[in-house]
């Protein structure tokens, strides 16, 4: 069997109905995530295909979303879409400066 971007259309759709709903991201609108969903599609159909021989998945990601295609017993693998959580806001912690001692 093989494997496209139309075969896991019923999981593409249940994502964009969760991202249009639920997900919040500013780098990313609701009417591009997608073509950003059947891009990375794309992409894990294809490192699933050429995966080695004894590996068992396609990956592909963004910083906002991550697909995975896990290999069965079936034709059809597994296919998992996850979204990255992710703040913008969120603020590294200040470098702390080492103390320099002071000579006399």
């Amino acid at each position: 069997m093989s494997v496209t971007v139309e075969t896991f259309a019923s999981e593409i759709a249940e994502a964009l109905k969760a991202f249009d709903r639920y997900i919040v991201c500013l780098d990313k609108p609701p009417q591009d995530c997608a073509l950003s969903l059947n891009s990375l599609m794309e992409k894990a159909i294809k490192a699933y295909d050429n995966r080695g021989p004894n590996l068992r998945h396609g990956i592909a990601l963004d910083k906002q979303v991550t697909i995975i295609l896990s290999q069965t017993e079936g034709d059809r693998p597994l296919c998992g879409i996850y979204f990255n959580l992710h703040t913008p806001y969120h603020r590294k912690p200040p470098v702390k400066k080492e103390k320099t001692e002071k000579r006399p």
